[in-house]
């Protein structure tokens, strides 16, 4: 796979300073939105679901997390192994379909499905399996795209997110045939463009609460008076935390799902 352009972007892509930030900056959410929803610890058995090289799964298990990882992609998930060995750490790292996971149901206690939706024609039996998979009381964070958002990455077109649905389809035929710089030559881009209302609602109906990104953010330490208060109004006003959503490139969600 060493000629194949995705698997060299994302190689290089999914060892840089950036995607490190980024990923620290998601861990923190998540184990502050873990311990606003009481989820036992101090360790956890976290499902990276969409690990690709498994950068996240071993910002987890450097923690001391009982850490499971899935990619569609058997080259990276064989970098991901690779790059935990060196260091040290033990991640069970496998290959297979987001819509077929191989752990047992009630098993796991944080489910990472980190921009995976978008990805897959069948987003829904995603959910399913994330949902069975994860235990009551368990977390599941989701990032994924912004339809309500007109600034994206997914696609190399200035306000992609709100293009009607004819001129996605011809920009996604597109990138798997003669523009698959489109999308940094990734193998399945983007069909699927969400909101944090519609996921919502989604988790909602399979028996999951769902928090925003401005309720965890809340919950974090060190914020100034005005970011405090910036953070009370949007969370107590409908159109404001609209607006929010609207103004963040991509929809981010935690939830809970609930005791039988």
């Amino acid at each position: 796979m060493s000629t194949d352009p995705f698997y060299d972007y994302y190689a290089a892509e999914s060892a840089s300073s950036t995607t490190a930030q980024r990923f620290a900056a998601t861990k923190q959410a998540v184990v502050r939105a873990a311990i606003h929803f009481g989820v036992a610890g101090p360790q956890w058995r976290v499902a990276d679901i969409g690990c690709g090289a498994g950068t996240q799964s071993v910002m987890w298990a450097r923690d001391g997390h009982q850490v499971c990882g899935l990619d569609i992609n058997e080259s990276l998930i064989a970098l991901g192994r690779d790059r935990a060995a060196k260091a040290g750490l033990r991640i069970d790292f496998k290959s297979g379909s987001a819509a077929s996971l191989p752990w047992a149901s009630d098993s796991i206690d944080i489910c990472l499905c980190p921009e995976l939706l978008e990805h897959v024609s069948n987003w829904q039996a995603c959910l399913d399996e994330a949902v069975r998979v994860l235990r009551p009381g368990g977390v599941l964070y989701l990032s994924t795209t912004n339809k309500l958002c007109p600034l994206q990455d997914e696609f190399q077109l200035t306000g992609y997110s709100w293009y009607p649905a004819i001129l996605k389809r011809r920009y996604e035929r597109l990138a798997v045939t003669t523009r698959p710089e489109l999308v940094n030559h990734a193998q399945y881009p983007a069909v699927n463009w969400f909101s944090f209302y519609g996921l919502r609602s989604q988790l909602g109906m399979r028996g999951l609460r769902s928090l925003d990104r401005f309720d965890i953010a809340a919950l974090a330490d060190g914020h100034s008076q005005a970011a405090r208060a910036a953070l009370g109004l949007i969370r107590s006003n409908g159109l404001l935390r609209w607006l929010g959503q609207v103004a963040t490139p991509y929809t981010v969600v935690f939830a809970q799902k609930q005791l039988a």
